[in-house]
């Protein structure tokens, strides 16, 4: 399979990488010209190029005409997380992205066990993991990461800019598939979906999601780790959206 590159160098039948992509593609790939890889706009259009010049820091191509990306879900969802402790939010990213994710937003709320720091030189490193893992999966565009909000009522300021909110409570809530089966949920395109730290959700911030027009969802039986929600939620969403069949 082509290697995958992003690239907003591209135009008119011609195209090109630049930097630490371009290093890659001829240092340590050893590229030759001639080969072809898939080039990415981030906007969901693919094409393949032919490398037509290797230089120090910069590879040309000629480029096919785009076509559409079969990789990008047909909803947007953006993952408000509760931020985790221990380095856990880089695989929540990692493997978000790959669910088909197109925003991760982590947050801080009232019983988060981490607790901010340095978090400019961390988002850094957050966006070079989803960069990395949108490679790797073959999308179609770059999934972004957000810097932390300070707080739940941060988090609930952004609900009015989606369809449908679903804020997932580990003291349960109404079922993921009666949502979708119902209005708005069969028809909505911008989704956010909200999931906790270790310890949870307060009463008065699930209270709060509620007055901001989330809809409180369950997750079954079981109380899910701070990691392994995220990944239960994309996937049940992207199921139900017809976008993991």
């Amino acid at each position: 399979m082509p290697h995958r590159y992003f690239t907003a160098e591209v135009g008119n039948g011609r195209a090109a990488l630049n930097g630490t992509d371009a290093h890659h593609l001829a240092d340590v790939m050893r590229a030759k010209i001639g080969e072809n890889v898939i080039l990415c706009d981030a906007h969901a259009v693919e094409y393949v190029g032919t490398i037509t010049s290797i230089q120090p820091g910069r590879v040309e191509f000629t480029v096919t005409e785009g076509y559409p990306s079969a990789a990008e879900p047909s909803v947007e969802v953006t993952l408000f997380a509760g931020y985790p402790k221990l380095g856990k939010l880089e695989d929540t990213i990692r493997h978000s992205v790959e669910l088909g994710v197109t925003n991760v937003v982590p947050f801080f709320s009232r019983y988060c066990v981490a607790a901010p720091k340095k978090e400019e030189a961390k988002n850094e490193r957050y966006c070079r993991v989803a960069v990395e893992a949108a490679k790797q999966c073959g999308r179609g565009i770059l999934p972004t990461v957000e810097l932390p909000l300070p707080d739940f009522n941060a988090v609930c300021d952004r609900f009015k800019d989606y369809d449908l909110v679903l804020f997932f409570y580990e003291c349960g809530g109404v079922s993921l598939r009666k949502v979708f089966n119902k209005e708005p949920g069969n028809r909505a395109k911008r989704i956010a979906v909200v999931t906790g730290s270790e310890g949870g959700f307060a009463a008065e911030e699930a209270a709060r999601a509620a007055e901001c027009g989330a809809v409180t969802v369950g997750l079954g039986p079981r109380i899910l780790r701070c990691e392994t929600a995220p990944l239960a939620v994309l996937s049940a969403v992207m199921t139900l959206t017809g976008n993991l069949e």
